[in-house]
């Protein structure tokens, strides 16, 4: 798969995707305020080993006003404000980096799209508004569809679980082979974090190899989420990176093949190592960085 400016080997080794929060209200405790400290946050985590920047606006922490999305949802000329300076910065600053937008808002996308963007990431999976399937055909651009569980109950049970997430998932699959965009453009997600129990997130990453059915990428998001907080006895959110860690391997163990974090030195690291051990892939000297002058 080709994303922007890079391709894609699936398989090779697990690529890592940062966060690039410009929503405040973000929940991880790293929401930026303007394009400036984004730019700064990408030449950083580009220098610590990302291959793709998802920048969002729109934060899904739950909010007071509990609306039917379960988060406080900000109109999309505010969402505009906050991320296309961001994407417009990035872009000039950080050519070769693939830049992925965030948002389940067709207008926003479209206008992401148009500033730069060069990957579509939908937390409803297009099942909300299959109008941004079709905009992501029209600018052939690959898409992160993601399974998500807010408002449908599942009864406990892996199988149960498991079922759900693919019922789900190919619901997406079919909005968007429907709406033009090839098979091989969509990348999956299960949607941890999304309207699941503590214990259905962590079955989550137990249950990854059962995605495989499906014949596509796998994206994994469990970076500093409330389940990895509860799984540490309630670690306060700048408190996970090393349940984060530990979430990360597993995922990679399990098949996972893009990782979404906000801590990006320490998951590169992580998954260099679980990569060699999982898929025996050894890194190039480029990839070491640092590491060869430490020897």
């Amino acid at each position: 798969m080709r994303i922007g400016p890079r391709a894609f080997a699936w398989g090779a080794r697990t690529y890592i995707m940062g966060v690039i929060n410009v929503s405040p209200e973000s929940f991880s405790g790293d929401g930026l305020v303007d394009a400036g400290a984004a730019v700064a946050q990408a030449r950083r985590f580009a220098d610590e080993g990302a291959d793709i920047l998802d920048v969002g606006g729109q934060s899904t922490r739950p909010g007071p006003r509990r609306t039917d999305a379960g988060f406080d949802e900000i109109a999309p000329v505010e969402e505009l404000r906050r991320v296309l300076p961001a994407i417009e910065g990035i872009r000039r600053a950080l050519p070769e980096m693939p830049i992925s937008i965030d948002t389940y808002k067709p207008g926003v996308a479209r206008a992401a799209l148009e500033a730069g963007a060069h990957l579509i990431n939908d937390i409803t999976g297009f099942r909300q508004s299959p109008a941004l399937a079709r905009i992501a055909a029209e600018a052939r651009v690959p898409v992160v569809a993601m399974h998500n569980q807010r408002g449908r109950h599942v009864a406990e049970g892996d199988e149960r679980l498991v079922a759900a997430v693919l019922d789900g998932l190919r619901a997406s699959l079919r909005i968007c082979i429907e709406a033009g965009i090839a098979r091989e453009q969509v990348i999956i997600d299960p949607g941890f974090g999304f309207g699941w129990t503590p214990e259905q997130n962590l079955a989550l990453l137990r249950c990854l190899p059962a995605l495989a059915v499906l014949e596509a990428p796998v994206l994994i998001g469990t970076s500093r989420k409330s389940s990895v907080g509860d799984a540490l006895g309630g670690a306060d959110v700048r408190d996970r990176v090393f349940g984060t860690a530990a979430t990360v391997a597993v995922a990679i163990a399990n098949g996972a093949d893009i990782v979404r974090v906000h801590d990006v030195a320490a998951m590169a690291q992580v998954a260099r190592v679980t990569d060699a051990i999982v898929r025996a892939h050894a890194p190039s000297g480029a990839e070491r960085g640092g590491d060869e002058a430490a020897r």
